[in-house]
C-alpha cells in the first residue's frame, strides 16, 4: 500500500524535491544534502510538514527518522524564517563577553517575545517576517567572541552599537519589497 502525499505540495515544489533527491542518490549523508537543498530553496528557507513526507515517500526513508534528522540539527527550519537571520553565540566565551546582552538588546528592539529559561537553542521572527533571531550553541569563533552572525556574515568582538548599525543597514538597505 503506498502513502497518498498531501495534494496541497505545488507541482513546482515537488519537481525541486525530485531533482534534489536525483542529484543526492547513493550519496553518503545524502538526507541532509537534500533537506539543505530543498530548505535553501524555500522563498522562506524552511521545511514544511508536506514536503518532509514527500521526501518520506519518495526517498523511503521512515517519516520519524526525518523528523529526527532536522530537529537534532540546528541549521534546520520547521517554522518559516524571516528574510535576514541573525544568529547569536550562546557558547562560553560569547557568554561571558556580553552574548546574552546582544540578544536581549535585539529581542527588545525586534519587539520578540522573552527568551524561555533554560532553552539552548531559540529562534523567533518577527510577525512582518523581516528578521529571524537565533542562537546557536558556538559558532568555534572564540577569539572573536562574542559572535554574530547577520545573513551568513560573521562579526567578531560584537557589541549592541555596532549591533544596532547592522540592524539599521538591514532595514534601511536590505528589506526585501
Amino acid at each position: 500500500m503506498t502513502t497518498q502525499v498531501t495534494p496541497a505540495l505545488p507541482t513546482e515544489e515537488k519537481t525541486f524535491a525530485d531533482r534534489a533527491i536525483a542529484d543526492h542518490s547513493g550519496r553518503p549523508g545524502a538526507l541532509l544534502g537534500i533537506l539543505e537543498r530543498i530548505q535553501e530553496h524555500h522563498p522562506h528557507k524552511y521545511l514544511s510538514p508536506e514536503i518532509l513526507e514527500y521526501v518520506a515517500e519518495k526517498t523511503e526513508i521512515p517519516l520519524a527518522q526525518i523528523h529526527s534528522v532536522v530537529t537534532f540539527y540546528a541549521l534546520f527550519n520547521l517554522e518559516p524564517q524571516g528574510d535576514h537571520t541573525i544568529c547569536i553565540c550562546r557558547g562560553t566565551a560569547c557568554h561571558t563577553r556580553g552574548s546574552r546582552n546582544l540578544l536581549q538588546r535585539l529581542r527588545l528592539e525586534l519587539g520578540l517575545p522573552e527568551e524561555s529559561e533554560g532553552a539552548d537553542k531559540l529562534c523567533f521572527t518577527t510577525p512582518d517576517r523581516h528578521y529571524s533571531l537565533r542562537t546557536v550553541a558556538c559558532f568555534g569563533q572564540c577569539a572573536l567572541a562574542p559572535v554574530v552572525e547577520v545573513d551568513h556574515s560573521i562579526f567578531g568582538h560584537m557589541n549592541e552599537q555596532a549591533l544596532h548599525r547592522e540592524l539599521e543597514h538591514l532595514g534601511k538597505n536590505g528589506r526585501k519589497a
